[in-house]
């Protein structure tokens, strides 16, 4: 029994009538007629009666065209899928993304790759890095866009440009000097109370320390936008990634890049290097070719 005589009979079924059967399936009478006993001979079963007005199917008859609508329709659902996940437009496509990400998640192209896989469903996951890594290796996200730094071992990254931190300055701590500054030093931000995204607090607290100074952290926090909404009423001066501060931030406070090399950050693109590549997630990686550079893996 094949696919093949499982259509024949469904057509003989339907029509009820062998002449008609083969005139919609484009085939001689005879090759369906030498296909139905064919089938009936290997189930051991008549499956057909000859009418005087066509045929009519025997319960064994009934019971087969049931089952055989639902293989083939099975059949043609599985191909189609099967077909389509290969090619990207089926599937399941896990992202992570940081608080600080909605700059270049999606970019143009991933929101088109979106648009046109009506077959896939996209889920996203926020949250910080450090819980968008343990996800990634729990193998319960495929790909996310992270904020270094971050432990790269194991990991393909791809990098955005780097982009300095910088410095959220409410009004009451304007002063003449600060609104003409296209800059501030590590130096002139130990003068103010600081609003520190947490997961840079070492690297700030050394840059401040290599220096004999104390760094004046008035609050630490876990979300960037927490940070900047704390500096809009006053409390300090956030510390928080360029991209980040020009989305989030209101005219409430001024935009400073804080000069320091040491400070500049990444957003990147990062999924398991042991990890077999889906297509949807392929293209989706794709996507991003033209806005990123390859990172070596590193320890």
């Amino acid at each position: 029994m094949n696919l093949k005589q499982l259509e024949y009979f469904i057509a003989v079924a339907e029509e009820k009538q062998v002449t008609a059967a083969a005139k919609r399936l484009n085939i001689a009478q005879p090759p369906l007629s030498y296909q139905l006993k064919q089938l009936e001979k290997e189930l051991g079963v008549q499956l057909l009666k000859r009418t005087a007005h066509g045929v009519q199917l025997t319960p064994a008859g009934s019971t087969l065209a049931e089952y055989a609508k639902q293989i083939v329709d099975l059949t043609k659902i599985t191909e189609y899928k099967v077909k389509n996940i290969d090619q990207g437009f089926l599937g399941t496509l896990r992202i992570g993304a940081t608080s600080t990400s909605g700059g270049v998640l999606p970019n143009d192209q991933a929101a088109e790759l979106v648009k046109a896989s009506p077959g896939v469903k996209f889920e996203l996951s926020e949250g910080n890095t450090y819980q968008l890594l343990d996800l990634l290796n729990k193998n319960l996200i495929d790909v996310a866009v992270l904020r270094t730094p971050f432990n790269r071992e194991g990991l393909q990254v791809r990098m955005f440009p780097a982009e300095p931190m910088m410095a959220i300055i409410p009004e009451r701590l304007l002063t003449v000097d600060l609104t003409k500054r296209k800059s501030i030093s590590i130096e002139k931000l130990s003068t103010l109370p600081l609003i520190v995204y947490r997961r840079f607090k070492i690297i700030i607290k050394d840059s401040f320390e290599h220096r004999g100074l104390q760094p004046p952290f008035v609050l630490e926090c876990d979300d960037a936008r927490t940070g900047i909404r704390w500096a809009e009423k006053g409390i300090g001066v956030a510390l928080v990634p360029a991209t980040c501060a020009q989305r989030y931030a209101t005219s409430q406070v001024k935009l400073i890049p804080v000069r320091h090399e040491a400070w500049r950050t990444n957003l990147a693109l990062v999924w398991k290097t042991d990890q077999q590549l889906s297509p949807v997630l392929a293209k989706f990686i794709n996507c991003y070719k033209n806005d990123t550079i390859k990172n070596k893996e590193k320890g």
